[in-house]
C-alpha cells in the first residue's frame, strides 16, 4: 500500500487518505516547520479546505509516495524539503491525539500498531488480554 499526494488535493482530502491507510494516525500541516522533537504550534496549522497548492513555498517536488515503511521524520522532512511545509504526525492514544515528537523514528506501520493497541487498551467496553512470560 502506498499513498501519493500531490499539488491538487486539499489537506483534508490529503488527511482523509492518510487515515484510512493508517485508522490510528492523522496528520496536521504547519506553515512552519517544527524544530526535531518539538511540538508543532497551532498559530501556524494550515486550514484544512486549502489545497497543497495555495500552501507551497518549496517547489523541488510535484508528489511524495507515501508508504508503511516510511519513519515519521522521513515523511516529515520530505513535506518540508518538497513544498516548505510543517507536518506533524499524531497518534491515537485511547481517546486522544498524541504528537509523535518522541517516536519520529518509527515507521508509520509501528505508530500505527501501537496507536491500536494504545486505543483497545483504554476502551472499557474491549477486554485486554495478556499473556503470561512463563
Amino acid at each position: 500500500m502506498k499513498l501519493i499526494i500531490n499539488n491538487q488535493q486539499s489537506f483534508e482530502e490529503i488527511s482523509n487518505s492518510f487515515t484510512k491507510a493508517f485508522p490510528f494516525l492523522k496528520l496536521e500541516f504547519f506553515s512552519k516547520k517544527h524544530l526535531s522533537g518539538e511540538a508543532s504550534s497551532n498559530q501556524f496549522l494550515i486550514p484544512k479546505e486549502l489545497t497543497l497548492a495555495d500552501c507551497r513555498t518549496v517547489y523541488s517536488t510535484d508528489e511524495i509516495i507515501i508508504t508503511p515503511d516510511m519513519k515519521v521524520s522521513e515523511l516529515e522532512e520530505l513535506f518540508s524539503a518538497g513544498y516548505g511545509l510543517g507536518l506533524q504526525v499524531f497518534r491515537k492514544s485511547g481517546r486522544v491525539w498524541l504528537e509523535t515528537t518522541a517516536t519520529d523514528s518509527w515507521t508509520l506501520a509501528e505508530q500505527n500498531t501501537e496507536g491500536e493497541f494504545l486505543s483497545k487498551k483504554a476502551d472499557p467496553d474491549e477486554p485486554v488480554y495478556y499473556q503470561d512470560a512463563d
